[in-house]
């Protein structure tokens, strides 16, 4: 099971007096990176939000917003009585007009006005929290769909890399043959009498300097471990970043050993299907 580092997760919240939206987008990123947006009436639970995100997402780019829309008469602003009529009077002796026209230009000066700061209700903290929570469990959902898709794309492309060894390893006798074939032709084109004794012993030498046995084996163990980990319960894209690695290094020493130009053309196979699963891997999770 693996999760993909990209996901959109909402919940939306009808109170009495207003709608709020929660919303939460994540991209791939090597750690956490969260952005959090909300009206000011909670900013003193961003830390708490902080902490909730942290341990249910892990890793990303994440971008989480509230967003309160009023839906009732509810405001906070209220009209300063005394301070209005003690601009009016003064206009009066500045000014003519009527009651209208002077009450236009009072309220526009400072302290017309009075603002009250909203207090958190407690209540409503904690039915916004479940919801909180409810758009989070949405993203991680999402998260897992696409790691759905990203799972059938690597064992595809393993698939692939593991029957592309098979034939490599079905061509090694032939590659092996044809390194001794070029060396005898070679020593003979010196018209030269030499040791057969010795010539085998080096050519044994030279061959098992340009063996592939190992990193066959060790390639093939890896991808069997890469499976393993997809199929395990964690997603650990960094682990499995690692694995990839290594069977990078395996097929590219393939490639430098085989000294066998049908032989690389498969290793060169091998290397495109490799990097197509790295440039995936960057959305694991």
């Amino acid at each position: 099971m693996i999760y993909s580092m990209t996901g959109y997760g909402k919940s939306v919240l009808q109170l009495p007096t207003k709608k709020i939206t929660i919303e939460l987008k994540s991209l791939n990123s090597k750690n956490l990176d969260l952005n959090v947006r909300m009206p000011s009436i909670y900013r003193e639970k961003e830390l708490s939000i902080r902490k909730l995100l942290a341990a249910k997402i892990q890793r990303g780019k994440v971008d989480f917003s509230i967003y309160v829309e009023a839906t009732a008469e509810d405001t906070s602003t209220q009209i300063n009585t005394p301070v209005v009529k003690q601009y009016i009077e003064q206009l009066k002796h500045v000014v003519d007009g009527d009651a209208i026209e002077l009450l236009k230009m009072a309220v526009r000066f400072p302290d017309a006005l009075n603002t009250v700061r909203e207090e958190i209700d407690d209540d409503e903290w904690n039915t916004i929290e479940a919801q909180i929570n409810t758009a989070v469990n949405d993203l991680i959902n999402h998260r897992l769909d696409e790691g759905k898709v990203l799972e059938q794309d690597f064992n595809k492309r393993i698939i692939v890399i593991r029957n592309t060894l098979e034939e490599v390893i079905a061509m090694d006798p032939e590659r092996v043959e044809g390194v001794r074939e070029r060396l005898l032709k070679g020593v003979e084109d010196l018209k030269e009498k030499y040791d057969e004794n010795r010539f085998e012993q080096e050519l044994v030498y030279y061959i098992e300097k340009f063996d592939i046995t190992e990193e066959k084996v060790r390639l093939n163990n890896h991808l069997n471990y890469f499976i393993e980990c997809i199929n395990s319960k964690d997603s650990n894209g960094k682990k499995l970043g690692f694995i990839s690695q290594e069977m990078g290094r395996e097929i590219n020493t393939i490639g430098s050993k085989s000294n066998y130009a049908p032989m690389q053309q498969l290793v060169v196979q091998m290397k495109d299907e490799l990097e197509k699963i790295k440039e995936q891997l960057l959305n694991v999770l």
